[in-house]
């Protein structure tokens, strides 16, 4: 499997930028960029992957899973799940992603769909899926409320409500 660095270094091949143009775009140093390729830096903000994603042209989903990313899901208030559609491809969760939950099982890349209001997600963003009905911690998950798919913050396990998926990482579009 392809790691992030050495897709940092072939995006960034590919979009004739150096390390310094590349650093300059998304506002660190050329030393960070040369840590990131090299996998010096595992893990990257996702502020951060939004700015590469940005300036190496390219989507997230490129970034963060290569060429041969699956294709991007899209999230709406009544299904199917990501998950449960025809051309679903689950992956697991790429280890250089700070993740909030140590997520062990497959998830999947979605987008909510156009004219939908997931908030806090935005239609465009990029999602990443953990589909459960356990509550794990403190996070927002999708869950099901007056027959439509809704994205809400718990802190504790809700006893009103059947839980169909962890939000596991969120990225906005620069």
């Amino acid at each position: 499997m392809e790691s992030l660095g050495s897709r940092i270094k072939q995006l960034r091949l590919r979009a004739k930028l150096n390390k310094a143009a590349l650093a300059r775009k998304v506002g660190v140093s050329d030393v960070t960029i040369s840590y990131w390729e090299s996998g010096a830096i595992k893990q990257i903000g996702h502020e951060r992957l939004v700015a590469l994603a940005d300036a190496l042209d390219c989507s997230l989903a490129t970034l963060l899973e290569g060429d041969s990313a699956p294709q991007l899901l899209t999230l709406t208030h009544t299904g199917p799940l990501p998950w449960e559609q025809v051309q679903a491809t689950t992956i697991t969760v790429p280890h250089h992603l700070p993740l909030k939950i140590d997520w062990k099982a497959p998830c999947v890349m979605a987008t909510p769909g156009k004219e939908t209001d997931f908030s806090p997600v935005a239609s465009g963003d990029l999602l990443l899926l953990g589909p459960t009905h356990v509550f794990h911690k403190a996070g927002h998950y999708l869950i099901q409320r007056d027959g439509r798919f809704v994205i809400e913050h718990f802190s504790k396990a809700p006893t009103d409500t059947s839980i169909h998926a962890v939000l596991l990482a969120h990225w906005c579009p620069a």
